[in-house]
């Protein structure tokens, strides 16, 4: 479904990625993992456009998006729920849906039902919503337009215990239903359950890449640990 192939990455005259190379089959949740600041959030606006490669390739669906405008790409099928949320702040609940809503399996009765505090919450501006309730509505607003891609960029970070076990619910079930996710997140109890693979950026560069289980506390320790 996507090959990311030898990106290389610039801000300005900074290279941020030195040659990642990702892949995720239909039906995968890949787990994209690495300590702060190691390139990850890049390498999802690169994939985005939003941060283009100076050199390698990006595929999706068999077709190249290298250098294809962000909203292209969103089009073709990729959902993005970044880190930080960034909801429509002026906005209520139910707006925010209907902004990117697009025809298919995702409506907004289907997104309420996931979540349950958005239906409680529909008229509220998302100004006046929790941490944890805005990063449900941004999980739902990216549902909404209907992805064959969902990347979640840090989507449990810095929320209560009992909003992280809601998100990880939600994970699971889109999962189970079959929806193709990329998901970045260092909580590997909650994330390595899950995935049916992983990799592991350091300094911009992809330096492992397996299934959970092959993953040794030795590879944890050298790359994920404080």
């Amino acid at each position: 479904m996507l090959r990311v192939s030898n990106i290389e990455t610039f801000y300005g005259p900074s290279q941020a990625l030195f040659g990642v190379d990702l892949t995720i089959v239909a039906g995968e949740l890949v787990a994209l993992m690495g300590r702060n600041g190691m390139g990850k959030t890049t390498t999802i606006r690169s994939v985005f456009g939003l941060t283009p490669p100076s050199a390698g390739s990006i595929e999706f669906e068999g077709k190249d998006i290298t250098r294809a405008q962000g909203f292209r790409i969103a089009q073709m099928g990729l959902g993005l729920v970044p880190e930080g949320r960034r909801c429509f702040t002026n906005l209520s609940v139910r707006e925010n849906l209907l902004a990117t809503a697009r025809a298919g399996h995702w409506d907004q009765t289907k997104v309420e039902n996931l979540f349950p505090r958005l239906a409680e919450r529909r008229d509220q501006s998302a100004n006046t919503l929790s941490g944890g309730e805005q990063q449900m509505l941004a999980i739902g607003r990216a549902l909404m337009t209907n992805p064959k891609l969902l990347v979640l960029d840090e989507a449990t970070e810095g929320l209560a215990p009992v909003i992280r076990q809601e998100i990880w619910r939600a994970i699971r079930t889109l999962k189970a239903e079959g929806l193709s996710i990329l998901l970045v997140d260092k909580t590997l109890k909650e994330v390595l359950p899950l995935a049916s693979h992983c990799l592991i950026l350091e300094k911009g560069q992809t330096v492992w890449a397996g299934e959970p289980d092959a993953l040794t506390d030795d590879l944890k320790d050298r790359y994920l640990g404080v």
